[in-house]
Parts: C-alpha cells; sequence; structure tokens
C-alpha cells in the first residue's frame, strides 16, 4: 500500500506528502487499517499483553521500514541505501506507529471513533511537519 502510493504519485508531489495524503485517504474511505472500533479493541488488547507479538510489531514496523526506504530511494533515483532514505522511512514508520496506538487508546478510553480519526491524523500531520523539516533540501520532501 505504501509502495503503491509512491510509485503511482504524481510527480509534482513530494513522496513524503503522498504518504501523508495517504493516511488521510484511509481514513476517508474507511480503510480496515485505521479503523478504531469495539471489535479491534481485542486484537489490539491481544497484541498489547503478549510480549511476543508486541516483539513481531516491532519486527513488522522495521520490515516496513526497509520497504519504504527502498521505495524512497527507487522513486527518487537515489542510491540503494540512501541514509537519508533510512532517516526519512524510520520517522514516517515511528509517527504512523505513535498515531496508530494514541488512536486506539483514545477509543478505548472515549468510544469515539471520529474522535480517535481525528487524533490519527493530528499526529500524523504533526509527524510529517518534523519529517519535513528534518527531510528539507532532500527529493523525499
Amino acid at each position: 500500500l505504501l509502495r503503491a502510493a509512491v510509485r503511482q504519485r504524481d510527480a509534482m508531489v513530494a513522496p513524503l506528502e503522498t504518504l501523508r495524503l495517504l493516511a488521510h485517504r484511509l481514513v476517508t474511505e474507511d480503510s480496515p487499517y485505521v479503523t478504531f472500533s469495539a471489535a479491534g479493541q481485542g486484537f489490539i488488547s491481544t497484541i498489547e499483553e503478549s510480549p511476543a507479538l508486541k516483539a513481531r510489531a516491532r519486527a513488522i514496523r522495521d520490515e516496513l521500514v526497509q520497504v519504504v526506504a527502498q521505495t524512497l530511494t527507487e522513486s527518487t533515483g537515489r542510491e540503494s541505501g540512501d541514509p537519508l532514505a533510512h532517516l526519512a522511512a524510520s520517522l514516517l514508520l515511528a509517527t504512523w506507529s505513535v498515531a496508530l496506538i494514541e488512536a486506539h487508546r483514545a477509543f478505548r478510553q472515549h468510544g469515539d471513533a471520529q474522535r480517535a480519526r481525528a487524533g490519527f491524523l493530528a499526529l500524523v500531520d504533526q509527524g510529517h511537519t518534523g519529517l519535513n523539516a528534518a527531510l528539507a533540501g532532500t527529493p523525499y520532501a
């Protein structure tokens, strides 16, 4: 999904902006990736209570960092292994991880899916502000 968004982006839109817009599109489309509901709380609780599942979630996040970094370099013609691509991918996945975790917590606390989605997007946007500052002057921002 992340890879496809970057590969299919408008050439006038920076890769990181494309990914920020993807988060907004996923919320608008009510994608299961960003659904905050009572049904999902059991799944989230199971992960939070299991050290093995938390470790697997971190491993998946690390795998996604590699995929995003590779996609960023491919989309901009930069060398594979570009440290700035790895920085961008790591910051992006950290941003989205925090946004998802906090949105699920907000839903658990208030039971309001709309509020959880708004909080998710607010954190994604705030994180992307930092990403753009960190990557200013690169083809990624």
